[in-house]
């Protein structure tokens, strides 16, 4: 990696710091000397010392005595102001050389939040139950942002050093013992990153190394991230190098790449190109690599597949399916939910079968910008489909869950839906027992930011109507106080405890059914193969042609009362909701009823 610092074969550790800005750097080592580093016409500046190895704390001083962190530090022990670590990338002992990663279309994702997910909020807590996710059913994590921030507390899309996992979680070996745990159990290990912007405390950059940001391109939190001007190249390497410095150094199985909507970029080929391409042919040649995107756009491009496999991207979030499925279960049709407020069902239809609900229609929510691309020939395992996530509970005022928002009967019926479908399924950490504590936005900024993060919270939601008078705005829970996010901490005691007994053993038998019957059937499955039709207002019928030659079918009212008019597919009754669903075909369904079938080659079914 030729950023940072890198201990050398015979001793020591060469020091690389890029920084175009500067006319002189210094080294800083504590507890010694300030020693001048060589400066080259690049922007490189670099440093040699025979006697630091591992351990050795670090800083850059710039003109002016302003002392910084390295911006790939592997380690910062005392937060994001503090010195740098050397860290010895070889010196963890792994143990999982015959682990080659699993199939995407065994993929069944858990996120979480390393902090909030277990009492210890640490990569030790995490580890502690890894036994129980697999027994659940679960295939693969995915890590929230793991990036170091400013303070003790953050969701992670705020770091400023991303290399160094934040010292709050734990050491960087205890990480990479949790990726082990994980694999030694057969589960795969996703990592969100972030490439979009930097965090609003801890970032340096801009003292000495200007070129990082571009004033041609503006996101939501300023200059851009300069990926296609001037020094683009050196900014470039450095988030490449990153992706490929999570999946080497810490056998991470996949990447989620967050809002590459917000990374601009006008070259050919363009940055998330070459980081595929280098993920491709780097560790990807060797075992399966995974790599997941958040893209608002619904870019079909980016998830073409050749031969069935995928040739960069492997899968993105579809936000579309969780917007339909939110707005049939909980009524809701504020902000983005309006853009699927009039017609739920067909786009949910759509979402299944076809991808994107939005392949290049007007969005209204976007003041009637065309958003999306044709994604019918795309297949389901190129669609991460999901009830809750982070951000679809925590950008919530008050953090709450879906059982605090739709009724029972409705959830389950979502819940039906999402876990038998052919595309990957994604649970929200305490989803799967349907846990009751609220999951908040949380972080920990001082002074006049976090004044501004306090007040720029409470502002977004005024545009909502029940946060119009401004004393209803005063009760959105401060992001910076430690209480908001000890509430967002889960509370494992309640596990046994109705109903969230129940919804555990709804979510765990269902993941089962899938293991067994579903995923089986998956490889192979192409795209243009589904198909979906309407039954009344709120009823639906899907069928997919999976890799075997089987036929999956779906057939659910996904509305509070009865509908007439349902057929009964061929094939034997894979799974349906309590109420007799599936013997009352064809003809009528109860309210919130879902029924799938299996039509598979040589079984000769049942009708």
């Amino acid at each position: 990696m030729p950023f940072g610092a890198e201990l050398l074969p015979g001793g020591g550790t060469r020091f690389r710091l890029w920084a175009p800005a500067a006319r002189a750097v210094n080294l800083c080592v504590e507890g010694a000397a300030a020693l001048s580093m060589e400066g080259g016409d690049d922007g490189w500046f670099q440093h040699e010392i025979r006697d630091a190895g591992a351990g050795t704390l670090y800083r850059y001083e710039l003109e002016g005595g302003l002392r910084v962190p390295d911006p790939a530090s592997r380690f910062n022990p005392q937060d994001v102001h503090g010195p740098s670590r050397v860290c010895d990338a070889e010196a963890f002992q792994w143990q999982d050389g015959g682990w080659r990663g699993r199939p995407w279309e065994e993929a069944v994702i858990y996120e979480l939040h390393v902090g909030t997910f277990s009492p210890e909020g640490t990569y030790a807590g995490v580890e502690r139950r890894l036994d129980y996710l697999q027994q659940l059913g679960v295939t693969a994590l995915e890590l929230m942002p793991v990036a170091d921030f400013s303070g003790s507390r953050n969701w992670g899309y705020d770091g400023v050093l991303p290399f160094a996992p934040d010292s709050a979680y734990g050491e960087p070996e205890d990480l990479k013992e949790l990726v082990q745990s994980a694999h030694r159990r057969g589960l795969m290990v996703l990592l969100d990153v972030v490439y979009n912007h930097f965090g609003p405390d801890g970032n340096y950059l801009h003292a000495y190394a200007k070129p990082f940001f571009t004033e041609r391109h503006h996101t939501p939190w300023g200059a851009a991230v300069n990926f296609d001007g001037p020094g683009s190249s050196t900014v470039r390497d450095f988030f490449i190098h990153n992706a490929l410095y999570w999946l080497e150094e810490f056998h991470m199985d996949g990447l989620r790449l967050d809002a590459v909507h917000a990374i601009l970029d006008d070259s050919d080929p363009d940055f998330l190109s070459d980081l595929a391409e280098a993920v491709r042919g780097g560790p990807g040649r060797e075992r399966l690599i995974h790599l997941v995107l958040e893209n608002d756009l619904n870019q079909a491009r980016r998830l073409t597949r050749a031969s069935g496999a995928a040739v960069r991207y492997t899968a993105q979030w579809n936000d579309d399916i969780h917007h339909a499925l939110h707005v049939l279960a909980c009524g809701e049709s504020d902000g983005y939910y309006a853009d699927y407020a009039e017609d739920p069902a067909r786009h949910l239809g759509r979402c299944l079968t076809e991808g994107f609900a939005y392949q290049g229609e007007a969005s209204a929510f976007r003041g009637g910008e065309p958003r999306g691309e044709p994604s019918a020939d795309l297949p389901p395992l190129a669609f991460v489909d999901f009830l809750q996530t982070h951000d679809q509970v925590g950008n919530r005022a008050f953090g709450e869950r879906l059982a605090a928002l739709a009724p029972a009967e409705a959830l389950r019926a979502a819940t039906t839906v999402l876990l038998l479908a052919p595309s990957p399924p994604l649970l929200f950490m305490g989803e799967e027992f349907g846990a009751g504590t609220p999951f908040l936005y949380f972080c920990d900024f001082r002074g006049e930011l976090a004044d501004a993060v306090r007040e720029g919270r409470r502002r977004e939601f005024s545009r909502f109507r029940q946060f119009a008078d401004p004393a209803a705005r005063e009760r959105i829970p401060d992001p910076n106080s430690e209480e908001t996010f000890a509430r967002s901490r889960l509370e494992w005691d309640t596990l046994q405890q109705p109903p969230h007994r129940e919804w555990l053993e709804l979510h765990r038998s269902l993941l089962a059914l899938r293991r067994d019957e579903i995923v089986p059937r998956l490889y192979g499955i192409a795209g243009g193969a589904a198909r979906f039709s309407r039954v009344g207002e709120r009823g639906l019928v899907c069928a997919w042609h999976l890799g075997d030659g089987s036929w999956l079918h779906l057939v659910a009212n996904l509305a509070a009362h009865g509908a007439d008019g349902f057929p009964r597919p061929g094939g034997r009754v894979l799974y349906a909701t309590p109420g007799g669903a599936a013997d009352s075909l064809p003809g009528s369904l109860a309210p919130w009823a879902v029924a799938w079938f299996l039509d598979a080659p040589g079984e000769g079914g049942s009708r």
